[in-house]
């Protein structure tokens, strides 16, 4: 989990850099195009058996929506400060608590509306909608954490029957052309110094997704979870240092909030 950690950190500054001169499509293809490099190493050391699925069309819906929810957060990435994208970030399991209701018909049980409840609270403190400081990325971002929940359904669905492995690999492969080909009207060449930067959103993008799969098959989400909330200072930190971002506690306290009603429907759920 804190590979996990380190990893999103590291592709929240790769993504910042490179948005000097390019483009949110380019940089999500030639993110796929190093996840796509990683995917294949891994099938050449675990065999292309890994990769058998029947279920093609799931991952295509997954990948369109994983898109868009990864377009958006490089766009927020951009326009907001680097700690209120990742605090709005933790509201995707509260999301995803309600399209489980909704699609895999999950109980919303008292555990779940106390989450659901809270991360609206907390939403609310972040934002603080009606303030001069509002913006409108910020609404970009919540739509990104509900594509990215949306997501997670499928993920849920796939790993019945397919791989971690599988379902990295599909990602890779669907976004690929889907984003080149909304990459290319705006296509700028980029820089040599940009490829530690390219690489380090590519390889960031994919042990996160890796890191955070072992984790929760290592140990409870109860013990996951809370490692995962680590990486809202560490990134405030990141921005205060790097990017001269103001230091806004209230980002701290409303993500405090949604944190207490994830935790606190995760252990009421394990017992």
């Amino acid at each position: 989990m804190l590979g996990a950690v380190l990893s999103f950190a590291a592709m929240a500054v790769a993504v910042r850099e490179l948005q000097r001169h390019v483009g949110s499509f380019e940089i999500v293809f030639l993110r796929s195009i190093v996840m796509l490099a990683l995917a294949i190493g891994f099938v050449a050391r675990s065999g292309v058996a890994t990769l058998r699925t029947q279920r093609l069309h799931l991952h295509f819906g997954r990948n369109l929506i994983h898109l868009l929810g990864q377009t958006l957060w490089v766009y927020s990435i951009g326009a907001l400060t680097l700690a209120t994208v990742f605090a709005i970030e933790f509201t995707m399991p509260v999301w995803t608590a309600i399209l489980a209701a909704i699609f895999l018909h999950e109980r919303l049980t008292a555990p779940r509306l106390v989450q659901l409840t809270l991360g609206l609270a907390g939403v609310l403190v972040i934002l603080r909608p009606g303030g001069g400081d509002f913006h409108p990325a910020a609404l970009a971002m919540i739509l990104g954490s509900l594509c990215y929940a949306s997501s997670f359904i499928f993920t849920k669905r796939l790993s019945s029957t397919d791989s971690a492995l599988a379902i990295l690999f599909w990602m890779s492969v669907i976004q690929t052309p889907i984003s080149l080909a909304l990459a290319l009207p705006q296509w700028v060449t980029p820089f040599a110094v940009d490829l530690p930067w390219i690489v380090g959103v590519g390889c960031g993008a994919f042990f996160a997704h890796y890191c955070m799969t072992r984790s929760m098959m290592l140990v409870d989400a109860t013990v996951a979870v809370p490692i995962d909330f680590i990486r809202l200072p560490l990134i405030a930190v990141i921005g205060a240092l790097f990017y001269g971002e103001a230091f806004d506690p209230m980002v701290i306290v409303g993500a405090a909030i949604i944190f207490a009603g994830t935790y606190y429907s995760l252990s009421r759920e394990r017992r």
